[in-house]
């Protein structure tokens, strides 16, 4: 059984499901409409009142939570809290609400998540398809074969900020509508070539709440059959701009605490029709927070898209394979022997390995910096900001001076990982194969390792290398000994 926490920009959303006869059917979610990205005020700050607000949320979602025998648990964060100058201060208090990590996702993870979600409910393995989604604070574009994504965007346009934007003060006018449309084709317009397409062989789906809330509107209200189409949305706007205000609207279907976003989110949909060229949208109850079960349902199965991710990234920057798998595989031994009083760290620390060389690619001088910048910097799908920042710094701590990682050395199991990487980085590129039955390692207070003296003979520039070691710990206040045996 897992569970889904989207903390999105128009609402809070919360799925929990169950993977059953290859599906998963959700048997519990929840909905907060708090509006976090009408909450950023005009320095770029959530206010007070916006932060309390997504904290009261969640501590409701915990107590929900509770009550399931829970396998997993994904809490994810979306655009508002991308972008929030003060995100980064509000994180621990909305993580101690909840009781679980807060991951604040990129818009292409979330795109390659909101597609993960559609597929899954979607038989036709080899349909031809694009997915639309169109949130509080971003609308993500997908292109995809299947299962398969081809390629993912995001844009900053969504349905709070335009209707902030266009309909500040409730008002609706034809005016008003049609900047809103220019504006929303403005944001997408020099992407349209990145997704080419024959109309008549690709089915475009909508993903989001917005989506099925304007279709749902469409079909109750008699404008049509439940599909979006160009006709019935300019239908709807004009109802709309007749009604004249947010507060006189009066159709069946448009819940009042839907109503005053639902402008926004039409003068998006309206200009990404028009200029991608979609006839017909067919809207589907899937999205974010299914895609993130399926992904812990795949997680859990091991049919983990991050090994994917590792192995495609590796392949594009032309890593030594053979060598990058001595490394991962020495370092994770090594890790064992180290003890850790958890393996949380062992995944990261083996993908980690295994791109440590990225940097090569730009120079062989200070290759362990450009690998670093570009790991914690990349499109990886399937890894968190956070999970990338770890590998990051980890791939940064593997030679030289360690006061530039000395903050995270504090976590034990964070410094044995640094270690068993630095010591699988030293004796690969010293061409030392180890036999790791044979090496005794330890880090208490102090490191202490135990080598062969056969090894120094064959090798004898490890000796140097041991010093620099020695010297580099020193720095940062940690003895390390070596004992030749």
């Amino acid at each position: 059984m897992f569970a889904a926490v989207d903390l999105g920009s128009n609402s809070f959303r919360l799925h929990i499901g169950k993977y059953e006869d290859e599906g998963i059917r959700v048997i519990k979610s929840a909905r907060d409409p708090i509006r976090l990205a009408a909450g950023i005020d005009k320095t770029g700050n959530l206010t007070e009142q916006a932060c309390q607000s997504a904290i009261d949320s969640l501590t409701r979602f915990r107590a929900i939570l509770r009550d399931y025998p829970l396998t997993a648990v994904r809490v994810v964060a979306t655009n508002t809290l991308r972008v929030a100058k003060n995100a980064g201060e509000l994180l621990p208090a909305l993580e101690r609400a909840i009781g679980y990590p807060v991951e604040i996702i990129s818009g292409e993870e979330e795109g390659r998540l909101i597609y993960m979600g559609v597929a899954g409910v979607l038989a036709d393995a080899g349909e031809e398809r694009m997915v639309i989604d169109i949130g509080g604070g971003s609308t993500e574009v997908i292109r995809g074969l299947g299962e398969h994504i081809r390629h993912v965007e995001s844009f900053g346009i969504g349905t709070v900020n335009q209707s902030l934007a266009f309909f500040p003060d409730g008002a609706i006018t034809a005016a008003a509508f049609e900047r809103a449309i220019i504006s929303a084709r403005s944001h997408v317009e020099d992407a349209v070539h990145l997704f080419s397409f024959d109309a008549a062989k690709v089915n475009v789906y909508g993903s989001s709440g917005t989506m099925r809330a304007i279709a749902d509107t469409i079909r109750r209200n008699n404008m049509g059959d439940g599909r979006i189409t160009l006709p019935s949305l300019a239908d709807l706007m004009q109802r709309l701009i007749d009604f004249g205000h947010v507060s006189q609207i009066a159709l069946d279907g448009m819940k009042p605490d839907r109503a005053g976003v639902i402008m926004g989110g039409l003068a998006v949909l309206i200009g990404f029709m028009q200029e991608f060229g979609i006839e017909v949208i067919t809207p589907v109850e899937a999205g974010l927070r299914m895609g993130v079960m399926w992904d812990l349902q795949l997680r859990a199965t091991k049919a983990d898209r991050r090994d994917r991710s590792v192995e495609e990234f590796a392949r594009r920057f032309h890593i030594d394979a053979a060598r990058a798998h001595g490394v991962a595989d020495t370092a994770l031994g090594f890790f064992q022997l180290l003890k850790p009083a958890t393996d949380s760290y062992a995944r990261y620390l083996y993908w980690s390995a295994l791109l440590h060389e990225t940097g090569l690619v730009v120079s062989p001088t200070g290759y362990h910096k450009h690998s670093a910048y570009m790991i914690a910097n990349a499109d990886l799908p399937g890894f968190t900001t956070r999970e990338q920042r770890l590998m990051s710094t980890l791939i940064l701590g593997q030679k030289g001076n360690l006061k530039k990682i000395s903050e995270m050395l504090a976590d034990i199991d964070f410094a044995k990982a640094v270690l068993a990487l630095r010591l699988a980085v030293m004796f690969r590129h010293a061409h030392i194969t180890l036999d790791l039955e044979k090496v005794r390692v330890k880090l208490k207070s102090r490191i202490d390792l135990e080598i062969r003296r056969d090894y120094i003979k064959e090798h004898p520039s490890i000796s140097f290398w041991f010093q620099k070691e020695q010297e580099w710990w020193a720095g940062i206040g940690v003895d390390f000994a070596v004992k030749v045996i």
